[in-house]
């Protein structure tokens, strides 16, 4: 097997740890960077170098197999992803001081279809499959509509905040951008290879600990403090409605000393998280989706509003935060940044090289 298809395979088993800290590794990523076909021919022309084959699977394992016997491959490939970085921004030609602006005007945060964020199967499931009547259907068009709208118009701020913090990392001196899009590689920071998460403190982790501090979930214990002051709630609500219920009613009868409790055991989870983040970042890699599971390494970016953690999807366009603070660690970062990730995903073990970067309010 020679060393272009022993990193194939590699790569297609999901050891992504096998290419930290490994020259011939890294230069087979930074090759699948250019790995498209304008990409090597424009390569191929500033190198003044010759493929003979034509197949695009061939050449990318020919240009690996001639670069290997260059002393400055690296340097070459470096030089055409930057440039190539640059040429694609300017392409895009977006102003981005008015897009940060225009961020602004998207004044909340709303999924518009069910709980997997499925907008096609919540119409279908809601209004497809359940109204017989055409008549009853034509009367439903404005709220169909909303959720529509509703889902292009998160969709269209978490794309462009995406774009914006991204842009942030791939124009720092110390990134290198992998412009064709390598699957599970964003960039490479110093050598290594970097999947980039941007992600709100998640939900699930945020329960989980609290269900060990508080004793019970965060419902039934809203349940017990209210029902200490004679409230309740409609069972047949769902969880997150009856949450904000009883905290609207405690609030309303100025028992904001509860609330408090709760949002300051919320800000202990979030703090502990940053004073621990290995247990947060472990905890991530164990609870990805099925079909988006990845073992590469990753950087992520975790925004959180820690005063109200539902206005969290705010701090996505926060970058008066979030720009210091990502060039704040771009600047120092070193070979002892990333963290080594050992867990668990269907029974099999993997390993891999992680860091977070908080961005709280």
């Amino acid at each position: 097997m020679n060393s272009f298809e022993h990193w194939d395979k590699e790569f297609r088993a999901q050891n992504l740890f096998a290419f930290n800290n490994n020259a011939n590794g890294l230069l087979w990523l930074k090759v699948r960077a250019v790995c498209r076909s304008k990409q090597i021919k424009q390569f191929l022309e500033d190198n003044n170098l010759i493929l003979k084959s034509t197949k695009i699977s061939e050449r990318n394992a020919e240009l690996f197999q001639l670069l290997e016997k260059l002393d400055d491959s690296m340097d070459r490939l470096d030089k055409y992803l930057s440039e190539k970085n640059h040429e694609w921004y300017k392409a895009m030609g977006v102003d981005e001081a008015k897009l940060k602006e225009d961020l602004y005007k998207v004044q909340h945060y709303a999924w518009g279809g069910d709980q997997n964020n499925s907008l096609d199967k919540h119409l279908v499931s809601r209004y497809v499959k359940t109204i017989s009547e055409y008549d009853c259907l034509v009367s439903r068009r404005g709220e169909i509509a909303e959720n529509a709208w509703n889902y292009v118009q998160t969709s269209w701020y978490n794309n462009w905040t995406s774009y914006l913090i991204e842009s942030l990392f791939k124009r720092h001196s110390n990134v290198i951008s992998a412009v064709g899009e390598i699957k599970s590689v964003d960039f490479f920071i110093k050598g290594f290879p970097i999947d980039l998460k941007v992600t709100f403190f998640p939900n699930q982790y945020m329960d989980e600990k609290l269900r060990i501090k508080l004793g019970k979930n965060v419902l039934s214990w809203l349940k017990a403090k209210g029902k200490e002051y004679g409230l309740s709630v409609d069972a047949n609500d769902s969880e997150a409605q009856q949450i904000y219920t009883l905290t609207e009613k405690l609030s309303e009868l100025g028992h904001e000393e509860v609330i408090k409790v709760l949002n300051d055991t919320r800000s202990q989870v979030v703090q502990e998280a940053q004073d621990n983040p290995v247990d947060l970042m472990k905890w991530l890699y164990e609870h990805q989706g099925e079909m988006r599971f990845g073992a590469e390494n990753r950087l992520f970016v975790i925004l959180a509003d820690s005063t109200d953690i539902s206005q969290s999807w705010k701090m996505k366009r926060a970058f008066s935060l979030i720009e210091p603070k990502v060039q704040k660690y771009l600047d120092n970062f070193s070979n002892q940044s990333l963290k080594h990730i050992d867990f668990k995903f269907n029974k099999l073990r993997y390993q891999s090289l992680a860091d977070v970067l908080f961005v709280v309010k």
